[in-house]
């Protein structure tokens, strides 16, 4: 029976709530099982040994705790995380300092990629976790000036300016060879139609007009779209896509420890792969992204959880943030700051 179904039979009451929150907070302070006698004591409350014990009973039949072979106390699964973030976490506000010092840090005079490396940083740095920011996508980019140059067997260099001055090179390939009278006149075609727009709102475009009737498009334009279709689509994501720091911090975690886990966890590290897919999920969504242990899909992160936030530049979702340490993590003070590092970061690129 899945655990939706479970609580839906055999909702967990008050008082199953308020002892599996004071379990997991304890567990996140010492990371030891917790036994029914220090339940008791942070609990404060005049309750027999057999009633918390019973109550304990409950839980792991709920499957929210679990007790470790090796000790008679209990830990929180994945699913007693779930519960106690999604209803029972009281998330507070960043302090003034911490938020001061934030602040200070992702300055309007650095680079752009300067700013990613230092998110990246302070991410890790607050947390004592590992920080990781995706690079701002292509899509978010906004064009300035593109050029075309005819190369050999129908292949062309395709150069892209954005407003920042940044130059991205690609190659690609048309069903026919163009002169460079007729690149320059394409060029020219999307230069007028399209400088000043994100890469992304460029393609919605060119879709739509490639829908049109070939009728409707005369050769300049065709052959414009063509190019462009290419020139527009979406690189796959490639290990500089994102950065990680603080990797290393996660070898203090006595959960993470084992040299076999921190091997696979940092190969994961290495090849990004798989976290960029993970950040790529929460592209989309709304304000700060929770992956528990196995629900992020990958087993090298089973013992881990992720705390994602979206940061935008000109109300686009430019890329992804977020911390990556044990499940056992203190979420009421990472999510406050992944949140609101990601909304610094967003106002910074803004300014740049």
């Amino acid at each position: 029976m899945g655990l939706k179904k479970k609580l839906e039979k055999d909702p967990v009451g008050e008082r199953a709530q308020f002892f599996l929150k004071v379990l997991i907070e304890r567990y996140i302070a010492e990371g030891q099982p917790v036994g029914s006698r220090t339940l008791a004591s942070d609990a404060g409350l005049d309750l027999s040994p057999a009633t918390i014990r019973n109550v304990m009973a409950d839980l792991e039949d709920m499957g929210l705790v679990v007790s470790p072979h090796t000790s008679a106390g209990r830990v929180p699964t994945v699913s007693g995380y779930r519960l106690f973030v999604d209803s029972l976490l009281t998330v507070k506000p960043l302090a003034k300092l911490e938020f001061g010092q934030l602040k200070q840090q992702l300055n309007l005079k650095q680079e752009p990629s300067l700013l990613i490396e230092s998110a990246s940083k302070l991410l890790s740095g607050f947390t004592r976790m590992a920080g990781v920011v995706m690079l701002p996508r292509r899509e978010s980019i906004m064009l300035h000036h593109i050029e075309f140059l005819p190369l050999s067997n129908n292949r062309v260099l395709t150069i892209l300016v954005t407003q920042k001055d940044e130059v991205h090179n690609r190659i690609i390939t048309t069903k026919k060879p163009y002169s460079r009278i007729e690149l320059e006149q394409a060029a020219q075609v999307l230069n007028q139609a399209f400088s000043g727009q994100t890469l992304d709102a460029m393609r919605k475009k060119l879709f739509q007009d490639i829908q049109k009737t070939r009728a409707d498009l005369d050769r300049t334009m065709a052959r414009a779209v063509e190019m462009a279709g290419q020139a527009f689509q979406p690189e796959a994501p490639a290990g500089s896509d994102c950065l990680i720091s603080g990797q290393t911090n996660l070898m203090g975690f006595e959960e993470l420890s084992d040299m076999t886990s921190l091997r696979h966890l940092f190969d994961a590290f290495a090849e990004k792969h798989e976290i960029l897919h993970l950040l790529d999920q929460c592209m989309h969504a709304e304000g700060v992204q929770i992956f528990i242990g196995e629900e992020s899909g990958y087993q090298h992160l089973d013992n881990c959880s992720v705390v994602t936030a979206p940061y935008e530049v000109d109300n686009e979702v430019a890329g992804v943030l977020g911390v990556i340490g044990p499940t056992r993590m203190a979420y009421d003070r990472v999510i406050p700051i992944v949140d609101v590092t990601a909304k610094l970061l967003g106002a910074a690129l803004k300014h740049q």
